[in-house]
Formats: structure tokens, C-alpha cells, sequence
């Protein structure tokens, strides 16, 4: 009941927007971005001009230039291990918004104590300061994940993600940027980073002040200060939905992916590209721009839903791009120390460039919807310290990808072969989990099947609950029909379908993937005939969507047929509501009968691209339901 509440009174607009872009006119989003932005900037700005400070500009003994990125990155991530599972504790006991506006009163409190680093040159206090700047950002994380589920919904989620997504990486490019500039002002440069530092946390602790109230999820929570018994507890209660639990790990390893490549760049802009320290900024540039774009396509590409079939074309993109670096970078011309003119100057370069401005725009495509779906499909009650196991998984992983990469060149590895190294592994990988989690495969088979077989346009489709038991019926035009069912969904379809169409190559093994129901006539296999509704009534006790086509087979004709009486079967055992459905304009395409012939024939027999659509009425109650009825609003949903 505390859940509801809370949900209900964080409260997503009703009102539809046009575009994800439009969440930054709405308060319950746009002061959460513009805090989170300059938090992010604040993070990295701080962090970089520090790493330039002990690199370039003092010599400190006991702090070798060489080493001084790895102890500062090194400090900053350790609050994550050691913190992320209190924090994700705390942010589900406590108002989100007064958590975030603690954290940034933190981070002035740090920023305060760091200012008097800069003005000093006091390496002890600044390296203290990275440390706590990574417990702010280990107390942020949680909050800023769990926030957005609450302020939005299903709809607006993938672009709120995405925004996120695309914000975050637009202030670590600007924080760096900025930060090194600075730095490097003579005589004045230190103190005025101390400024800028100061300067952002005011500015981002008073947009905080605009952040509407996110109440707590679990205000009677008790707090277990032990990291290591509260991340494992969280790791199992992810673990109760595999398909959340796999995501996780889908997050994690994307962080290890992108952390090889990141990691390297300046050693690749030197060694290999022949280039100064501004082809590595550049490289960091084009980076940064490419996951920006990514995250920002998720919406578009999903049709405003949360699209988790995007996450095998971004992981396909991800692998290509991957092993063709690997190719763009052997051979390049000899030189040395290319400013970035002549950089750009040379035809090879723009290949480099090309491939990691869509390697990171396929990492967009890849991580946004699987936050998004951990953010749906996790337990509100225990969102954010399941977010936070994540964050700690993700440490995890991105220490593990520098100990790996670092052995691996320890062992006379090139960076460019360590590049297609993590390009194959990560084909290995995502083909893994995929086959672990199919709903992945299957729903980009269902983006691929509505969007390059067909144009396929969904009408009504916010009938189709996000939440809850129901039972779809649908009439029957073709082999794909279920295919672009899955596609307008927003949460996984059991199918009850007719057992001959699982001898269909291809078809019937993603069917099979897909835990689809066979049902056989009772006269043919009677044992089957009650298998399958056991296995219906218990997909709707579990809170699932359940789909049938009552016709019972594929018009052979084109016109609607009779409804059998299943659906009133299905009924008695669990009363839910019914929503009708209606494809248009797909007989006599591909994948549908003819009059004239059977199915998948003459592939082109009405040209590429056909416009079809699925047209989705209003609920029907469990107690208005007989066959004749849903036979009568499909029909009319037919004509609409």
C-alpha cells in the first residue's frame, strides 16, 4: 500500500509531450537533469584538473606522474564497493528529493575543503576530496535511477533514460574540457578551478531546490550497515526476475567494454594515431558525442515505449564497429605528434573516427533500454538497492577490464588488437545472455518484423496495460501475427497457438523461444488440450498477458471468422479483463494466406514495406465476455 502511495503521489503526468525533449519544460523532470548535469560536471571538472595538477604542473614524490590517473581514478571508484549498498538502502527509506538535495549540499561541503587544496597545492586534501566526491556520486547514483520510474511512466521512460544518458556524458566531456583549461591558466589556474568547483555545487544544490517531492518506497526500512551481506541480499532479490538479474549483468559488462576503450585512449591517440593530446581529447569527443546521439535515438527507435529490442542491435553494432577499429588502425602512415589539423588532414583517420562515433552510438542504443527495463520491471520497493548492486557490479567490472587490459599488454598485446579482442568477446557475451534472456532475441525479431518487413502502425495501444493480468484476443490474418503482437507490447506476450504452426521452420522455434502454448483440437490430443490451459491460467495467475486467437486457425478467406468458446474457459479459471485487437491490411502480404495459393510465396507479391496495423480497444470486463461479443469489437476495431 506505502508503494502506491508513493508512486501515486510522485505522480507522472498525464498529459502526452511530443518528444523526450520536451520533459526539459516540465518540472518534474527538468531541475533533476539540470542537478544531475552539473553534478556529473562538477565530478569530472574536480578530477581532471586535478590529475593535470600532479601530472604536468608539481612534482610530488611519493606521486609519479604515471601513476597519478590510476590512484585518483582508483580512490574515486572505492566508495562505490564500499558504499553503493547503504546508499540504495537509504534512498529507498528516505524522499528521494531530500536525498538529492543532501547529496548536494555534501558536495558543496567537499568542494569547500577542496578549494583550499587548489589554493595550496595540498595533494594530501585533494586526493582525500576525489574519495569523497566518489561517495557523492556513490549516494547520487541510486537516487538519480530510481527517480525517473516515479516521475514518469512507461511511455516517457526510454526518454527520460536517454536524456539522462546523453546529459551525463555531455557534462563528463564538458567537465574535462573545462577542467584541463583552467588548470592550465599560468599562476591563476588552480585557484580559479576551486572557483568553478564551488561555483557548480551552488549552482547545482539551487536547481535542487525546484525538484518536486519523490516520497520513499520503503520509509519502514531498517538500514544494514554491512556492504557485503546487503549487496549479496540485493544480488538475490535481483536474481527473483532473471530477466532483471541478466540485465544487470548486460549493464556491467557494457561499463567493462566501454572502460577498455575509454582507458586507452590517450596511449591509442599516441601510439597508434601518431597523435598529441589533442587527438586524445578529440577521441574522447567523438566518444562522448556518440553515446549522446544513441541515447537520444532510443526513443525514436521505440516508438516511446521501453524497447529492450534495441539491446541486441546495439550489441551487434557495438561488436562491428569493435572489429573494424581493429582494422581502421593498422597501417596508418608513420608520424609523430600530429597536431589536430594535420590529424584530421589524412583520409584514415575519418575511418577511426567513423568507428568509434558508432561503437559508442550502438553503447546508446545497448544500455538505455536495459536501465530503463531494470528501472520498470524491479520491485518498487527495493528499486534503488537493486540499482545499486549494480552500480557495485559495475565497479566491479571496469576494475576487472583494466587489470585485463593491463595484462594483456603486460603480455604484448596492441591496444588495437586488445580493441578486437573486446569486439569478438563481446559478440560471445551478448549472444550468451540472449539465449539466457530471450525475450531479447524475440523482441528484436518483433522491432526487425515492424519496422523493415513492414510499416506498422499501432493505434490504442495505451489499452495495453503495463501491469496486471490480461488476456489479449487478436483475429488471425498470418504466420507473424504474434510476432507484431510482441512488437506493440510493451511486457512480454504468452501466446496459446494452435501446435501445428511450432513444425513451421524458423517460426515455430522462435515460438518455442518465445514459451508460446500449444493447443491441439481435444478430439486430436486431449492430454495437450488441458496441458495448455493449466499453462494459461497459470501465466495469468502470476499477473502475465496471455494472447489467443479465438478463430482458432488463419483465415484462409481474408474475413473473420467464428470465435471458439475457449476464451470462456480460460475465463472460469481466472477472471481477468479482455482486450481486443484487430490487424489491418496484412492479408495478402507474405506471411498470410491467398485465395489463390498458401503462404510465403512470391515474397514481393505486394512490393516492400506494406502498411499494417493492430488496432487495440478498450478492456472488456471478464463478466461482459462471451465469444460473440469480442467477435462483435474486433470487427468494429477491424473498420476503424
Amino acid at each position: 500500500m506505502t508503494t502506491a502511495i508513493a508512486e501515486v503521489a510522485a505522480g507522472p503526468a498525464t498529459q502526452p509531450h511530443p518528444n523526450q525533449f520536451a520533459l526539459l519544460r516540465q518540472r518534474r523532470f527538468a531541475p533533476f537533469f539540470w542537478t544531475q548535469f552539473s553534478g556529473a560536471a562538477n565530478d569530472n571538472l574536480f578530477k581532471f584538473a586535478f590529475t593535470v595538477m600532479v601530472t604536468y604542473q608539481l612534482q610530488i614524490s611519493w606521486l609519479p606522474p604515471a601513476m597519478a590517473g590510476l590512484v585518483i581514478g582508483a580512490l574515486f571508484i572505492l566508495p562505490f564497493l564500499l558504499f553503493s549498498a547503504t546508499s540504495g538502502q537509504l534512498t529507498d527509506k528516505y524522499d528521494k528529493t531530500t536525498m538529492i538535495r543532501l547529496v548536494k549540499n555534501l558536495e558543496i561541503a567537499i568542494m569547500l575543503v577542496a578549494g583550499y587544496g587548489f589554493y595550496n597545492d595540498n595533494v594530501v586534501v585533494l586526493l582525500a576530496c576525489t574519495f569523497l566526491m566518489g561517495l557523492h556520486s556513490t549516494l547520487f547514483g541510486p537516487v538519480k535511477f530510481a527517480y525517473l520510474p516515479q516521475v514518469l511512466d512507461e511511455r516517457e521512460l526510454t526518454g527520460g533514460n536517454g536524456m539522462v544518458e546523453m546529459g551525463t556524458f555531455v557534462a563528463i566531456l564538458l567537465g574535462n574540457v573545462v577542467g584541463g583549461l583552467i588548470v592550465a591558466i599560468p599562476e591563476v589556474g588552480r585557484q580559479d578551478v576551486a572557483i568553478a568547483c564551488v561555483v557548480l555545487a551552488l549552482v547545482g544544490r539551487a536547481v535542487a531546490q525546484f525538484i518536486p517531492s519523490a516520497p520513499a518506497t520503503d520509509p519502514g526500512l531498517k538500514v544494514n550497515f554491512n556492504p557485503f551481506t546487503e549487496t549479496w541480499r540485493n544480488l538475490k532479490l535481483a536474481h527473483q526476475n532473471i530477466v532483471v538479474f541478466r540485465s544487470l549483468l548486460g549493464i556491467s559488462w557494457m561499463w567493462f567494454f566501454g572502460a577498455v576503450f575509454l582507458s586507452q585512449f590517450p596511449s591509442f591517440a599516441k601510439e597508434v594515431l601518431h597523435g598529441n593530446e589533442q587527438v586524445a581529447s578529440l577521441l574522447l569527443v567523438v566518444f562522448s558525442v556518440g553515446i549522446g546521439i544513441g541515447s537520444l535515438l532510443c526513443e525514436v527507435l521505440s516508438r516511446r515505449h521501453v524497447e529492450i529490442g534495441l539491446v541486441p542491435l546495439g550489441a551487434i553494432g557495438m561488436s562491428v564497429f569493435a572489429v573494424d577499429l581493429y582494422f581502421a588502425s593498422r597501417g596508418l602512415p608513420p608520424a609523430t605528434g600530429l597536431a589536430l589539423g594535420q590529424f584530421l588532414a589524412a583520409p584514415a583517420h575519418w575511418r577511426v573516427m567513423a568507428d568509434l562515433a558508432l561503437l559508442s552510438l550502438f553503447a546508446g542504443l545497448y544500455s538505455v533500454p536495459m536501465y530503463a527495463l531494470i528501472q520498470l520491471r524491479s520491485q518498487p520497493t527495493h528499486r534503488a538497492r537493486i540499482i545499486a548492486a549494480n552500480n557495485i557490479l559495475n565497479a566491479l567490472f571496469m576494475i576487472a577490464s583494466s587489470v585485463i587490459a593491463g595484462v594483456l599488454l603486460k603480455l604484448g598485446m596492441t591496444i588495437p588488437q586488445i580493441f578486437l579482442l573486446v569486439g569478438l568477446a563481446n559478440a560471445v557475451v551478448a549472444f550468451y545472455i540472449f539465449m539466457l534472456v530471450p525475450e531479447y532475441l524475440l523482441r528484436f525479431v518483433a522491432w526487425l518484423a515492424s519496422r523493415l518487413v513492414y510499416r506498422f502502425k499501432v493505434t490504442g495501444d495505451d489499452n495495453i496495460p503495463v501491469q496486471g493480468a490480461a488476456v489479449l484476443v487478436c483475429n488471425h490474418v498470418s504466420f507473424v501475427d504474434a510476432v507484431l503482437l510482441m512488437a506493440a507490447s510493451p511486457r512480454p506476450i504468452y501466446f496459446v497457438m494452435d501446435h501445428r504452426i511450432f513444425k513451421v521452420p524458423v517460426l515455430g522455434w522462435l515460438f518455442r523461444l518465445a514459451k508460446a502454448i500449444p493447443i491441439a483440437p481435444r478430439k486430436e490430443d486431449p492430454v495437450a488440450y488441458e496441458a495448455a490451459f493449466d499453462a494459461a491460467a497459470r501465466v495469468l495467475r502470476e499477473g502475465d498477458l496471455l494472447a489467443i486467437f479465438p478463430e482458432g486457425g488463419i483465415t484462409r478467406d481474408g474475413t473473420l471468422q467464428e470465435f471458439k468458446g475457449g476464451i470462456m474457459k480460460i475465463l472460469e479459471r481466472q477472471p481477468v479483463p479482455v482486450i481486443p485487437m484487430a490487424l489491418t491490411n496484412l492479408w495478402g502480404s507474405f506471411f498470410s494466406r491467398v485465395e489463390q495459393g498458401g503462404a510465403m510465396v512470391r515474397p514481393f507479391r505486394r512490393g516492400v514495406f506494406n502498411r499494417v496495423g493492430l488496432n487495440v480497444g478498450a478492456p472488456v470486463p471478464a463478466a461482459q465476455v462471451q465469444p460473440e461479443v469480442l467477435r462483435t469489437h474486433v470487427a468494429q476495431l477491424l473498420t476503424a
